[in-house]
């Protein structure tokens, strides 16, 4: 079950608030706890069992530690390999058999496995509450129910944010929830909604054509094209669904961290990832980098640190080897601005705007390899942007009818991947302008969400990227 979906949004989700209000206080958790296994369970009920089994490994081995300090290092370790080992064997195991028989002539076969909905995600959750244990930032937690709530919230159980236990801790046993909150996280959903439904589907219909192509023979400009919507459906997709996280945590009481923070319009890099996936790069800077030394080691020391983040990042992603490519080209570009050009240094401009261009680029060509199913058609597909097999740019066909149909979506996707409506809000600060705003922007909302909704009804595309990872 996806957010995005009509049985969510009028079905469960109606059900699960009325059953949330109507109870008594003490039962809330109980009920969220309840909702959130079946929301697992509406998907495929036996992954089920794998979210329980991971919960009692992880409530368990955290109350060892707790109790057994002078064992505590060897059981969280022993923690840490239990949980690598339950994702290893369901997301990677195949892709390791795979290596195993083309490096050394082996023909062992794969083994039909089906990976789990979410498990990279509950499974980093459930790694940083048992480590935050072992470093004793967060008091042990002896009610189960609570830890089994903290891993299974449905809200960001598929896709994240990747929530901390400590940012939560308090909230799970004392909230406050009110008719102000509960309408700011409709208005969060709403959002997100309408950014997954109108921006991401449509551009996903433009994405998933072009990159389906013999981009070899086809005019560049298509493929720029194809791979502009790319990104941009990936980041609604992606950052619709955690405002839709968001926004049903503020419904229950809940505070999330954001998780984006208007990525594209990064001057470099190293911005691009204070800004994307921001739960996934802290995590990996607090469980992985900073443990590693960070930047205060050697040179040679931190660039293999930051090389283990980011070949652990496309691990993360998925088994191919276009996902290691990613996040190794990630490495590089991040090295190179650190150690040698050092562009947030630069006092010139031009030299600032020529590498927020750079940066996008880089962006796009990376979005281009992480979408591809191989290594040898992602470079060919970036090679065909540069015209190398085809030399001509035309204004084809095939690009007018796809921004005929689509332009306004690739339009209005930039458009709002920028500031803009904050910008639009700050200047329209007066009382009266703000009186204005808060008669209009129910109404805007409710006529944006139908839209999207009609969408829905008439059986519209709608995939989600990060449904499997």
């Amino acid at each position: 079950m996806v957010f995005s979906s009509l049985i969510f949004t009028f079905y469960f989700l109606p059900v699960v608030l009325l059953l949330y209000y109507l109870a008594k206080e003490k039962y809330r958790n109980y009920i969220l706890l309840a909702a959130s296994l079946c929301f697992y369970a509406y998907g495929e009920p036996k992954f089920v069992f794998i979210m329980a089994g991971s919960i009692a490994l992880n409530y368990g081995l955290a109350l060892l530690i707790d109790r057994h300090r002078n064992h505590a290092k060897g059981l969280m370790i022993l923690d840490v390999v239990l949980n690598v080992g339950i994702l290893f064997f369901y997301k990677y195991l195949n892709f390791g058999i795979s290596i195993t028989n083309s490096l050394f002539g082996t023909t062992f076969h794969t083994v039909p496995v089906t990976l789990p909905i979410g498990i990279s995600f509950f499974t980093f959750q459930a790694l940083s509450y048992v480590i935050d244990v072992y470093r004793k930032t967060v008091a042990v937690q002896k009610n189960p129910l609570y830890v089994a709530l903290y891993i299974s919230f449905f809200p960001q159980l598929i896709a994240g944010p990747i929530v901390r236990y400590h940012d939560i801790e308090e909230q799970i046993s004392n909230r406050r929830t009110d008719v102000v909150i509960f309408g700011e996280g409709v208005k969060r959903f709403l959002l997100g909604f309408c950014k997954k439904v109108i921006l991401a589907n449509n551009l996903a219909v433009v994405a998933e054509e072009v990159f389906g192509m013999p981009f070899t023979t086809m005019n560049p400009l298509v493929l720029w094209l194809g791979s502009i919507c790319y990104s941009l459906q990936i980041f609604y997709d992606f950052s619709g669904y955690s405002d839709m996280a968001i926004g049903l945590g503020k419904m229950f009481g809940f505070t999330f961290a954001e998780n984006f923070n208007y990525p594209y319009i990064s001057r470099t890099v190293t911005e691009f990832w204070r800004r994307w996936h921001i739960s996934l790069s802290q995590w990996f800077r607090d469980y992985v980098y900073i443990p590693l030394g960070g930047s205060r080691v050697s040179v040679i020391k931190n660039i293999r640190n930051m090389l283990v983040v980011w070949l652990l990042t496309g691990i993360w992603h998925g088994a191919n080897f276009t996902f290691i490519f990613w996040g190794l080209g990630y490495f590089v570009l991040l090295v190179v601005e650190k150690y040698l050009l050092k562009p947030s240094e630069r006092k010139s401009r031009i030299l600032k705007i020529f590498w927020q261009i750079v940066t996008l680029l880089c962006v796009n060509w990376g979005w281009v390899m992480f979408n591809s199913p191989s290594l040898k058609s992602g470079l060919r597909y970036c090679l065909s942007m540069l015209g190398v097999y085809v030399h001509q740019f035309s204004w084809d066909a095939a690009m007018q009818s796809y921004l005929r149909e689509y332009g306004i979506y690739v339009f209005l996707g930039i458009l709002f991947s920028t500031p803009v409506m904050r910008i639009l809000e700050r200047r329209l600060g007066n009382s009266k302008a703000a009186a204005i705003q808060n008669i209009l922007q129910p109404v805007l909302y409710g006529i944006v969400f139908l839209w999207a909704v009609s969408f829905l009804i008439l059986g519209a595309h709608n995939p989600f990227i990060y449904f499997n990872f």
